[in-house]
């Protein structure tokens, strides 16, 4: 037997040996993905600032800025900064400042060379705020009233110099239902996070920039975000910096604390997907096609080995049975970590079309960064060096 038939007469095999796998992962994380409001209280309630940087905010900061409002943490200072927007972002802010003086306005400065403008505007916040908890969120970000004290609970109870907690996405329309679920489903899968718990390599790290909780002193002792002023992907990046320079990581669930929007359409689901996809890769062309290549055999084969068997055309090196059993566990993976997630759970049946877009996106991706057109809010992203290995 050649080892080209030998790939072959195993395909089958090998295909439903990483669904087993990422299966197992997927049910350990059911216990591993500790809910924050899960931890015990802690002794500690340092002053906490809130930084929340706001380009063209207008229809999120109310809401975002009312919430942070109405936390039982007691000691807040809530910065928020205006990144040269041309809307109503500002006039919002300053109303609330009449309200409660605990809100800040800060004017952003123009954009320095060789800077992103999200990591501009949060290297200000941090240099401006007091707290010796800095708590970075996403304008589109809505807490629940005891968000902030079950957090600095898992802060202080887990040890770390970095919590990021991961929100519960709203998807409305069905742009965002068949895309967005993706990247948080292919973490749940592929993170074992109770390993990553215990180990802290760099590249078991997650992070999510819609809320990231760092103890100050670590913040600038690893550079803040100037060290990172140009990676598209600030929240991975900083994540895998925290754990580089010795210090550690936690994922958290905060799906029943924190809620998040992201987008609010088919066009801004691709365009946002767009600008991360092959950035979170950091830019490595080899494992960024395999990666999608691989997944789009795995969940789309044996459907079209179903298709075809059930049309009287049989596929050899693919028992019918195999394609079954593959396509079964698929969904079963689909829905659990969906139903953790809180996404939807009739979504899973969608698989196959969430796989398929996403991967299309990732072509988007690298084609835009290929070409040095990506951008962000108006702004371009600078063009990154592609490595092949």
């Amino acid at each position: 037997m050649t080892i080209w038939q030998y790939i072959v007469s195993t395909h089958a095999d090998g295909l439903l040996g990483y669904l087993a796998i990422i299966l197992t992962i997927s049910v350990f994380n059911l216990f591993w993905f500790r809910r924050i409001e899960h931890y015990p209280p802690a002794s500690q309630k340092p002053l906490v600032s809130i930084l929340i940087p706001a380009r063209n905010e207008e229809g999120n900061i109310g809401g975002c800025v009312s919430s942070v409002l109405g936390q039982d943490y007691p000691h807040l200072e809530i910065l928020i900064l205006d990144d040269q927007s041309t809307d109503r972002t500002a006039e919002i802010v300053r109303r609330y400042r009449q309200q409660d003086d605990r809100v800040v306005l800060i004017e952003g400065k123009p954009l320095p060379t060789g800077w992103l403008g999200k990591h501009w505007a949060c290297q200000q916040l941090a240099e401006q705020s007091r707290g010796e908890l800095l708590l970075f969120l996403d304008a589109d970000t809505r807490l629940h009233p005891q968000a902030i004290t079950h957090a600095v609970n898992t802060f202080f109870h887990e040890r770390v110099q970095l919590l990021s907690v991961v929100p519960r996405e709203i998807v409305k329309t069905w742009g965002e239902r068949l895309i967005q679920p993706f990247f948080l489903w292919a973490v749940y899968t592929v993170l074992p996070l109770g390993i990553a718990r215990k180990v802290q390599l760099d590249w078991l790290t997650f992070t999510i920039g819609q809320f990231m909780l760092f103890d100050r002193r670590v913040y600038f002792e690893i550079g803040g975000h100037a060290a990172i002023r140009n990676d598209a992907v600030d929240d991975l990046a900083m994540g895998r910096r925290i754990v580089k320079k010795g210090f550690r990581w936690w994922l958290a669930d905060g799906s029943d604390q924190v809620e998040c929007r992201m987008y609010h359409s088919l066009s801004q689901v691709i365009n946002g997907f767009s600008k991360n996809y092959f950035a979170a890769f950091r830019y490595n062309l080899l494992t960024y096609s395999f990666v999608f290549t691989w997944l789009m055999v795995v969940f789309w084969e044996p459907l079209v080995v179903l298709f075809f068997s059930l049309s009287g055309i049989k596929v050899n090196y693919f028992p019918i049975e195999k394609a079954g059993l593959a396509t079964g566990l698929s969904l079963l993976i689909w829905g659990l970590v969906y139903a953790r997630l809180k996404f939807p759970v009739y979504l899973a049946f969608f698989y196959p079309l969430t796989v398929l877009f996403n991967t299309l996106i990732a072509i988007r991706s690298f084609y835009l960064t290929l070409r040095g057109t990506s951008t962000w809010k108006g702004r371009r992203l600078e063009k990154p060096k592609i490595r092949f290995f």
